[in-house]
């Protein structure tokens, strides 16, 4: 027996084992897609309706079929068989406003009907079935610019409705026995018995509300096809054309973002973005996205402002603004220090589009990163030139013939991150002018006329990138500028208490991160919370974690080293699995620690382009890929850029990782104070090259700096001696693997406690503590 006749039968075998009790039990008060007759009028003619369609349609298998009756404006009739309440309904009453009227299709006010008289059950199976009803709009109507927005009406229910009921409504009965015989074959979500019960606007109201709008679209028009129904199939996928094209970007971009991605990927342990994430703040007034504040500095030098909490935007919000003229923004601009959270952010943005939580009334969101344009800037032929229509269907091949992207009214948003990430140049003045989507043209060209506004006229645009990538765009063609400023103190809180299921576990790692001030003010960031989140799930696996406070430098040097990393694959492409640093990226890492250090003993925070070219470095390479430095936005007084490291404890931190690499690796004490007079300690020639050498100039150039800006810089420095960091975190990148350990340590110890005894006497406590935590950061343990 073939699966038809097989399941078929199954069909016939139920319809006579079900009794008239049952058969009564099918049928329903109208639902919310609208019976066009009134309860009374339903009661009034059961008897005779149930006897009329048993003559006129003897079943073959349990569908109650609706009575026909004419009327004088409609010359139709639907009588609904009983079940729960419709998705349409319940959307209704969940959406209104309090006060709000919502149309009750079943009331008595539709009017009387007339009869008609039965038709041929060899022609179509339903004539035509009402249009659900649309939603009231409530009497306060709300700003259109609100979330989340309404769909486009091709893309809505209603309309979704209406197309497969008309399509369905063109099958005989026969070919409807087999759609729905397919149709049950292969969706588990729908019981037999629920296929059999009500007519065919029953059938349609129950797919929609059990497997939703985008899979009961595309299951039918699997089914059509399957049942030899292709020109039906055809029709209804170009009815539904603009909700299809949306359904296929949904799926791309939830593929894409629903699990994040952080750090080395192991199985069974990836987040769920929607778990884990929390917003950022982020500023329509930029500063640049530094933290000012220092744990030992009352005035860091060169201080930045820090933009108001009323300039705050939502990530969903932000093509909800508007320019000075009043008009909605086309092109927004995001940017921020490394580590700040843009591309989670855009992942974000994504997954609430794409699930409908927010911007419902952007048609289609389109990601061509600049990662893509780069992408086919050196897999093409410099010969070979695609339109931007060509790019689009390249990436999204279930996309193809976007027709509606030259609509007028079509609103949608291009999403092109990491401007960073395209290497080659972009002329923004002499680049060919572009006015149509099919012109072929090189990357380079596409991506400036899209900024322009000459190619897909009608987008929105968002642009991300870091700062001194993205201050090469001319302002001209940018309407709004955000910068993620990071996370408050709260959003750490919730950050560190969201990702753990334990909540004690969650309050230890909380707590214990504030006992480290500098390491509370770098969780600005959201990379480094999630640094914090890591390191400490893993050390309090271990009994009798958590007693002493957290050592900073090993912070510094993961930072440092997942930077350089993420250097080597964004911008060198290489492959998770072998990044290995060469000298070139040792020689890099020295060099800006040199720069760095040169800015410490100037005691200044901001370096130019001529620093950068002193100490033998390309701009580009320090303030885009290295992932510790930044462009400011405000020039110098003399026009000049500035530039930064991303908080100036991370400056402090490179300058001492600098001091240590040339004691380590060259034997050279770059902190040289042979012409200070030495302590009695010292009894070789040799003896500042020796690591109590070293410390003691670094002491000297700390107690002799009434300011304190070398505090931290000796913090760092006595914790890089530890060999827990450059014995074990450094062995294997910057350091071979078979260095040798410092030797020596028991006298720096000495000369350290030493020190601590005689600003005890002199009763400065301030010093104390930073000597202790000094003392703390080379001899404690990683537990």
């Amino acid at each position: 027996m073939d699966p038809d006749t097989e399941v078929e039968s199954i069909f016939r075998q139920e319809n006579e084992e079900e009794d008239e009790e049952e058969k009564k039990q099918w049928k329903r008060p109208p639902s919310s897609y609208g019976s066009m007759k009134s309860e009374s009028d339903v009661m009034e003619d059961d008897k005779e309706s149930e006897e009329e369609v048993a003559d006129a349609f003897p079943p073959p298998f349990p569908v109650q079929l609706p009575e026909l009756t004419t009327h004088e404006a409609t010359g139709l009739q639907m009588n609904r068989s009983e079940s729960p309440e419709t998705l349409y309904t319940m959307t209704t009453q969940q959406t209104r406003p309090p006060g709000a009227v919502v149309i009750d299709t079943r009331s008595s006010d539709l009017g009387d009907f007339s009869e008609v008289d039965e038709e041929d059950p060899d022609e179509v199976l339903v004539a035509d079935s009402p249009e659900p009803p649309e939603p009231v709009e409530p009497d306060d109507e709300t700003d259109g610019n609100s979330q989340p927005g309404e769909l486009h009406p091709e893309q809505d229910l209603p309309h979704l409705f209406k197309s497969i009921q008309n399509t369905l409504t063109s099958l005989n009965r026969e070919e409807l026995l087999k759609f729905k015989m397919w149709f049950y074959q292969w969706e588990t979500k729908i019981t037999l018995k629920q296929m059999n019960e009500g007519d065919l606007l029953d059938f349609v109201d129950r797919i929609l509300e059990t497997l939703g709008q985008d899979r009961s679209l595309l299951h039918t028009i699997s089914t059509l096809e399957n049942v030899n129904k292709k020109p039906e199939a055809d029709e209804l996928r170009n009815k539904c054309r603009r909700a299809l094209v949306r359904f296929h970007l949904k799926q791309y971009l939830i593929g894409k973002h629903q699990v994040i991605r952080e750090g080395i990927v192991q199985a069974g342990k990836q987040n769920l973005l929607d778990n884990i994430y929390v917003q950022p703040n982020i500023s329509t007034c930029g500063y640049g996205g530094i933290d000012p504040f220092h744990e030992l500095l009352s005035s860091p030098p060169s201080p930045v402002q820090v933009p108001s909490a009323d300039t705050f935007v939502g990530v969903n919000n932000l093509f909800r603004l508007q320019k000075e003229d009043g008009k909605p923004v086309r092109t927004v601009l995001t940017t921020g220090i490394p580590g700040i959270g843009m591309s989670v952010s855009v992942g974000k943005f994504c997954l609430d589009w794409a699930e409908l939580r927010a911007n419902k009334d952007l048609q289609f969101v389109i990601k061509l990163s600049f990662r893509t344009f780069m992408y086919l800037r050196n897999k093409k032929p410099l010969s070979e030139k695609m339109s931007i229509m060509e790019v689009i269907e390249y990436f999204y091949p279930d996309c193809k013939d976007m027709k509606y992207l030259e609509e007028e009214d079509c609103k949608f948003l291009i999403i092109m991150d990491s401007l960073d990430c395209y290497l080659a140049p972009l002329d923004w003045e002499n680049a060919p002018v572009i006015n149509d989507n099919h012109t072929k043209a090189e990357p380079d060209v596409l991506i400036v006329n899209i900024i322009r506004g000459t190619v897909l006229r009608g987008a929105h645009v968002w642009i991300l990138g870091r700062r001194a990538a993205v201050s090469e765009i001319p302002s001209r063609f940018i309407d709004v500028v955000t910068e993620i400023q990071g996370f408050s103190d709260e959003m750490k809180d919730e950050f560190l208490t969201m990702r753990f299921c334990n909540a004690e576990r969650a309050a230890q790692i909380v707590a214990h991160y504030k006992r480290q001030p500098t390491l509370s003010m770098l969780a600005r960031q959201p990379f480094v919370c999630w640094m914090v989140a890591t390191v400490f799930e893993r050390c309090f696996r271990y009994r009798g974690y958590g007693v002493h406070p957290p050592r900073l430098t090993p912070f510094f040097v993961s930072i440092m080293t997942v930077q350089t990393n993420r250097r080597l694959q964004f911008y060198y492409d290489m492959p998770d699995n072998d990044l290995k640093w060469s000298s070139d990226d040792k020689q890099f890492l020295t060099r800006l620690g040199k720069m760095a250090f040169k800015m410490l003993e100037r005691n200044t925070s901001v370096f130019f382009e001529e620093d950068v070219k002193e100490c033998s470095l390309k701009l580009k390479e320090v303030a885009v890929y290295s992932g510790m430095c930044t462009e400011l936005p405000a020039a110098a007084p003399d026009g000049r850029t500035r530039f930064c490291f991303v908080h100036y404890s991370l400056q402090e931190f490179m300058a001492a990782l600098y001091v240590f690499t040339m004691f380590r690796t060259e034997s050279k004490n770059v902190l040289d104070c042979a012409l200070l007079q030495k302590p009695k300690l010292f009894t070789f020639k040799d003896q500042t090259k020796s690591a109590v050498g070293l410390v003691q100039c670094a002491l000297v150039r700390t107690l002799g700096s009434p300011q304190g800006h070398y505090d931290m810089f000796l913090r760092l420095l006595c914790g890089l001696l530890n060999p827990d960091c450059h014995g074990s975190q450094l062995r294997g990148c910057l350091y071979p693997h078979n260095a040798p350990k410092v030797g020596g340590l028991d006298e720096v110890q000495r000369l350290l406690e030493q020190t601590i005894q005689t600003a005890e006497k002199e009763n400065n406590r301030g010093r104390v503590e930073n000597l202790k935590e000094c003392l703390r950061e080379m001899t404690q343990e990683d537990e």
